[in-house]
């Protein structure tokens, strides 16, 4: 399992490794022990699974509020997605700071995102699937939002020709400018 970090402290890109064949591959794509011997240590209690049929789907910026705070490891498990990751830790010098990364089908490439950050995605390609562990239960009363598009914090979306496909509740999210965040 390769781990990567990023230039964001605590956020990680996982490559587990694919034995393949004639047959297809076989791959571990998570591994407690792997991360722990990476220096991660996280106990997950959920894993999550969706689908978004369109292409250009946004989901994000969520977040969940301490102390139901949560730590996700993210995958694709059909198509392509863009992952975007934004520090909203107030004491981190990254603070208001992206990160973004193609996960796909094809590459296999996971990203841990840490407590602290606000995570979205968008699809690239039609009926892609997003896997995701989370190390707390979804608790609705904790959840936020940023605005996806917020040119403070400026993510650079590769789909910049087509309509992006949002909730209600994405459509309208504040952006970063006056936001109080929850994690100190």
């Amino acid at each position: 399992m390769l781990i990567e970090k990023t230039r964001l402290e605590g956020l990680y890109v996982i490559t587990p490794r694919r034995f393949g064949d004639h047959r297809g591959f076989f791959s571990e794509s998570y591994s407690r022990d792997a991360l722990t011997a990476g220096g991660i240590d996280i106990t997950f209690v959920q894993d999550n699974h969706s689908l978004s049929s369109t292409v250009g789907t946004i989901r994000g910026l969520h977040f969940q509020a301490p102390p139901q705070a949560q730590d996700k490891l993210v995958r694709c498990g059909k198509g392509a997605l863009f992952d975007v990751a934004v520090d909203i830790r107030a004491s981190s010098p990254t603070y208001g700071q992206w990160f973004g990364t193609t996960l796909s089908f094809e590459n296999g490439r996971q990203l841990l995102v840490p407590k602290g950050f606000a995570h979205g995605f968008m699809t690239l390609e039609a009926d892609t699937e997003i896997v995701y562990k989370c190390s707390h239960g979804y608790a609705p009363e904790t959840e936020g939002a940023l605005r996806w598009d917020d040119p403070d914090i400026g993510v650079d979306w590769p789909l910049t020709d087509i309509t992006p496909v949002l909730s209600e509740k994405d459509a309208v999210a504040p952006g970063i400018t006056g936001f109080k965040t929850p994690f100190a």
